[in-house]
């Protein structure tokens, strides 16, 4: 496919460094006009929204240049990979919207090959067996300012490496008893060439091959060589490899690969609140800080999907952050603003009280029930309405009433009038409470004649609130989700379990409109003044469905107020 073929809409301004790359190897007729790339991942764990960035950047270059992307999972450590990972990661790819049109891969599928280009440089002098343990290697490798020493076992013979390498692959030895080490330079100014380990002795049993192997490639080592096996024409890593990348080079040249790939760094997604670690999201899981990978504070794919992320909202924010050459941190805000305002334009609008206090209309017609049509969607003339009852009894948010109120207070108070969304206008006149003093109800008037913004008497009234109707609502559990750490840095202090958040998940009694109770799990509404919801995947059931926040609202009330006021 030639650079001229591309989607002509993006000007060249607005092409980030991988797209120009790209597009000056076509222009050069590199690789016979192809472009193939491939998403790696190791399934030791669930993705996380780092991995979704990577997603987005190896399946979208492909797709803008009519190239194919393959999913290979690079699976070259059986202490800590696992099916129901690798089976994860593909659900969480394709609810993302891609799909692997170039093939689905495994690095074990290559374990005899690598063996055999192991062999390879074993024979050219290039690769040596080492008795060193793992503590005595990295004492060897030397600092970034002083020189590694070299292993004691490098200058064995090509015929006793060949020979100790076999009896590896047999099993002859014990875990960690010897490796397999390229033969590089052990002053190299970059740690990754000082003799790394190519294949290391692990008697474990791998969720693909199963027993047949003792001994498991390094991911450098397989890494680079998959690429080339596979045809991979441009191979996108995060920014943490781009010291990796003169390694993966120096095994390409002296192996005799049909193919050989252009490896190209960007820099990987962090957000603030957010840790991508899988060391420590995986500690998150096993000690039981969270409900598990999907938990909806999880910043894994799975957690974000059930806490009602659109997979669009997602990838609309990746195009957003771009594709730049050096790490920042991106704050939190950006991807919730990203995620509502897809929402705002989506998500039906429905009434709900969280934290309920009772109102008594007094003047209210005995047994009258009355009925308002409430918009679905003021962003979606499509949407239509939907019925909305009221009647003598209602429930409004208790933060709605002030029995002293500040100047410029808008809603509900002694003597105060407030119009309830879609309905009428009341005015407040006693308050009741308890024995301990608390407010256990209002008892309010109505004007009959103030349905469709209009009152009796043309007052203006400025406040409008939310509410149900007490007889029409139905009560339901609700979860309020914040971040699951309190600082924008999880690692501030360098203990990071300290930092979660005990208040990151709270569960309110609430009532709820009755068009909420058929939502379908997954489906997703902004409950106005509150927030967009979500009837939680997990936990919904028909015709009770258990509600979480999603994102909170912007304050688009004083719009609503200044229109309909």
């Amino acid at each position: 496919m030639s650079a001229d073929n591309r989607d002509a809409g993006d000007p060249p301004e607005r092409r980030n460094f991988i797209e120009k790359i790209v597009e000056e190897d076509l222009a050069a007729g590199r690789n016979g006009g192809r472009v193939h790339t491939r998403f790696p991942p190791e399934p030791n764990g669930f993705l996380h929204i780092g991995h979704a960035k990577a997603i987005c950047v190896d399946f979208g270059i492909a797709k803008k240049y009519g190239g194919k992307c393959n999913l290979r999972f690079d699976d070259t450590n059986p202490e800590k990979e696992e099916t129901r990972f690798v089976e994860a990661i593909q659900e969480d790819i394709r609810w993302l919207g891609f799909d692997w049109d170039g093939g689905l891969y495994y690095a074990s599928g290559y374990f005899e090959r690598l063996h055999e280009l192991a062999v390879e440089l074993i024979r050219k002098g290039k690769a040596y067996v080492c008795d060193l343990t793992a503590d005595e290697i990295r004492e060897h490798r030397g600092t970034l300012t002083s020189p590694g020493k070299n292993s004691p076992y490098r200058d064995r013979t090509v015929a006793e490496n060949l020979d100790l390498f076999e009896q590896m692959r047999r099993g002859s030895f014990p875990d960690g008893a010897r490796t397999l080490r390229a033969k590089i330079d052990m002053a190299s100014p970059n740690l990754n060439l000082r003799d790394p380990v190519m294949v290391r002795i692990l008697h474990r049993e791998h969720h693909r091959t199963g027993d047949t192997w003792c001994i498991y490639p390094t991911y450098d080592w397989a890494h680079g060589q998959s690429d080339a096996l596979e045809g991979i024409t441009h191979s996108l890593c995060s920014l943490e490899f781009e010291n990796h990348r003169p390694l993966y080079d120096w095994y390409l040249d002296h192996l005799s690969l049909p193919h050989r790939p252009r490896q190209t760094e960007f820099a990987r997604l962090e957000l603030t609140h957010t840790l991508t670690s899988k060391r420590k999201l995986r500690a998150l899981v096993e000690d039981g800080h969270v409900e598990g990978w999907d938990d909806p504070r999880m910043p894994t794919l799975s957690g974000i999907r059930r806490r009602g992320y659109p997979p669009e909202a997602i990838r609309d924010f990746c195009e957003r952050i771009g594709v730049a050459k050096y790490n920042s941190l991106i704050e939190y805000s950006v991807l919730e603003s990203t995620v509502r305002d897809h929402l705002n334009r989506t998500a039906p609008r429905r009434m709900a009280v969280l934290d309920p206090l009772k109102v008594v209309i007094t003047n209210w017609p005995t047994g009258i029930t009355n009925t308002f049509d409430a918009q679905n969607n003021p962003e979606d003339p499509a949407a239509g309405t939907r019925p909305l009852p009221i009647g003598r009894e209602v429930w409004i948010e208790r933060d709605d009433f002030r029995e002293e109120a500040p100047k410029k207070w808008h809603r509900l108070a002694p003597g105060a009038e407030v119009r309830l969304r879609y309905a009428y206008c009341i005015v407040c006149n006693e308050v009741v409470k308890d024995a301990a003093g608390e407010i256990t109800e209002l008892r309010c008037t109505y004007d009959p004649e103030s349905s469709g913004g209009k009152t009796s008497d043309g007052r203006k009234v400025k406040g409008i609130i939310h509410w149900v109707s007490a007889a029409h609502a139905r009560p339901a559990e609700v979860t309020l989700y914040e971040h699951l750490f309190r600082t924008p840095d999880p690692d501030e202090g360098g203990e990071w379990l300290k930092n979660i958040d005990p208040e990151s998940k709270k569960t309110v009694r609430g009532y709820l409109e009755k068009h909420c109770f058929d939502a379908a799990p997954g489906e997703r509404f902004q409950f106005e003044r509150l927030g967009y919801f979500c009837a939680d995947p997990t936990r919904s059931k028909p015709g009770a469905p258990a509600f979480h926040r999603i994102v909170g609202l912007r304050d688009t009330w004083g719009k609503i107020e200044k229109r309909e006021g």
